[in-house]
């Protein structure tokens, strides 16, 4: 009895001193962990500033260069000979359609950051749905028309009024509607606004276009990403920032974007938003300070 005494004294000290070394490491560990994190975060955030910096320094030469290539492509269609002219013309429409895309990419690149540095605040209001959406229609259609698709809405289930954000509400639907209008050749694009509940109300926008392939539906939302088109499709342009950016708007009022697309058949987005979204919790104190 007293050797096992003896020897189970030993081995709880032996355990006891493994135990003691292996949480040393672990606090030790957990100090170099927490040291690396907040050394990543500071670098993530300088690299965002960086980037925003960036944008924003480009934006303005940017701006002038298609202001006066605009200028100089209407003034040379009045004074000059179509004939004469029309080669040169041809190369300054490329420079003006290009520099009117990267400005497109600037704007949507600084819109990404800013939601996702905290600095994108809701302006609520109460609005009349049908109207607003009837003036994005409105604004897409002449695109709709040149395809000769047919441009559909339903609002027969439609709440009257909702609070939103009429900006950000405006730029998730011209976003989803302007899409659905550039993915689809042939067919019909179509718009319906739905009470789903008490509390909420859905926008949906489906399309009979080229549709999403499975593996590309669980990125659609990432940051640049663009699904691969079919073969036999056009090439379409675009930033790969529009419907993550539709995704954080909807997410900034309280609500959810849920996607069904079958290949060659079409794809409908739905979004979900409160009938009454509320201010953030930050912001609301803010508003009630004021």
């Amino acid at each position: 009895r007293l050797i096992d005494t003896v020897i189970d004294e030993a081995i709880a000290r032996c355990f006891s001193s493994y135990t003691e070394n292996r949480l040393h490491e672990l606090g030790q560990l957990q100090s170099q962990l927490k040291l690396t994190n907040q050394e990543l975060t500071r670098l993530v955030r300088a690299s965002k500033e960086n980037l925003s910096h960036l944008a924003h320094e480009l934006k303005t030469p940017l701006t002038s260069i298609i202001g006066y290539t605009d200028l100089f492509l209407r003034q040379n269609r009045q004074n000059s000979d179509p004939e004469d002219s029309s080669p040169n013309l041809e190369h300054i429409e490329r420079v003006l359609r290009g520099g009117r895309q990267l400005l497109h990419l600037i704007n949507d690149a600084l819109e990404l950051s800013r939601y996702d540095a905290g600095q994108m605040p809701l302006q609520l209001a109460t609005i009349a749905v049908q109207p607003l959406v009837n003036s994005i229609v409105e604004m897409v259609e002449p695109l709709a028309r040149v395809k000769d698709l047919k441009l559909e809405t339903d609002y027969t289930h439609a709440p009257e009024h909702v609070q939103v954000d009429p900006l950000r509400l405006q730029q998730i639907v011209t976003n989803l509607l302007s899409n659905a209008v550039r993915y689809t050749e042939a067919g019909v694009v179509r718009i319906e606004c739905t009470i789903q509940s008490e509390q909420q109300w859905a926008i949906v926008i489906s399309d009979s276009g080229i549709g999403i392939e499975p593996d590309a539906q669980a990125h659609i939302f990432d940051p640049y990403f663009r699904a691969p088109l079919p073969e036999q499709a056009p090439p379409i342009d675009g930033t790969g920032l529009g419907l993550a950016i539709v995704d954080r708007l909807v997410k900034l009022m309280q609500g959810e974007i849920q996607l069904v697309s079958q290949p060659g058949t079409g794809s409908t987005f739905t979004v979900i938003l409160p009938l009454k979204v509320e201010y953030p919790t930050q912001q609301a104190q803010a508003v009630s300070d004021i």
